[in-house]
């Protein structure tokens, strides 16, 4: 090979490195954009969160106020001697407070959905905890669903839990973990609505959209599986779903990132992200973690 063949070569070889790193740079810019775009969104929902806080607040601090007030009226009641006109009013202090009591539970559920959602939109380093795996699961499945129903195209869902008491406690950065469920969950409940709208009438009067949500325990791994009956995965697009910037969603509609996000922060957990799935059938997402040692 003569000098000016070696110098092509080398000029091929460079112009090939700069082609990577000019993709590389483009990519990593394409991805602070969106992270940027995520932590804006994270922020706004915080906000909101805080807003909603104060006066959920109120009705909560209110009904149980009021829940005292009406024991103490009852109680002053029974001093005076029994007729019809006090039959009544007791009847109706019974109302009143089976009413305030109704008000008092939704108004600590939607608390818990606004703890939810700030803990979900923190960001910055978080710190491992020992967690109650079942309960966070609950929490965020139950806050993805609330946000699935809030938002523009809204589906009935079913849910079929199969919740091991005995899996024990998981080390984990509660909000990122977090993260993932609501993000498998708004890919469950994307599939399902696909599959809905694919459907003629007559077959959706026979499509239940259903989510299913089990966790298990073999000796130090638990398995938690969330699996929906949506329009599935092509068995060809299996290994590339984890890859960054690929979606299967319509233009617009997803950034690529989300499954692969989840499966760094389980990474970063020390456990694992799978996908198990049959076009037009389901898909399944199976998650591992490690346990807890009793004597950890």
């Amino acid at each position: 090979m003569d000098k000016e063949d070696e110098l092509r070569s080398m000029l091929a070889e460079k112009t090939l490195e700069l082609e990577k790193v000019r993709k590389d740079y483009q990519q990593l810019q394409e991805q602070l954009l969106v992270q940027e775009k995520l932590a804006s969104l994270g922020q706004l929902a915080a906000g909101i969160a805080h807003e909603i806080k104060n006066p959920i607040n109120f009705i909560n601090n209110f009904s149980e106020l009021s829940i005292e007030y009406v024991e103490e009226i009852v109680e002053e009641l029974k001093k005076i001697e029994h007729n019809e006109t006090l039959s009544e009013i007791d009847s109706l202090l019974k109302d009143i407070t089976a009413n305030l009591q109704k008000i008092l539970q939704h108004g600590k559920r939607a608390d818990g959905i606004v703890k939810s959602m700030l803990m979900h939109s923190r960001g910055g380093q978080g710190e491992f905890h020992p967690t109650n795996l079942n309960s966070l699961l609950k929490e965020f499945v139950n806050l993805a669903f609330h946000g699935m129903r809030a938002g523009k195209k809204p589906i009935n869902v079913s849910f079929d839990w199969d919740l091991d008491a005995e899996i024990g406690l998981a080390s984990l950065i509660p909000e990122d973990f977090s993260r993932v469920i609501v993000n498998l969950c708004n890919n469950a409940f994307d599939a399902m609505r696909s599959k809905f709208e694919s459907l003629s009438e007559e077959e959706q009067l026979h499509y239940q959209p259903t989510l299913s949500v089990k966790t298990r325990k073999e000796e130090n791994i638990i398995f938690i599986d969330i699996e929906d009956n949506g329009l599935g995965i092509p068995e060809s697009l299996l290994n590339k779903v984890l890859e960054p910037f690929f979606t299967t969603k319509k233009a617009k509609e997803g950034t690529g990132l989300g499954l692969s996000i989840s499966s760094d922060i389980l990474k970063a957990h020390q456990g694992s992200l799978a996908i198990f799935s049959k076009e037009g059938e389901f898909t399944r997402f199976e998650i591992t973690l490690p346990s807890i040692s009793p004597t950890q």
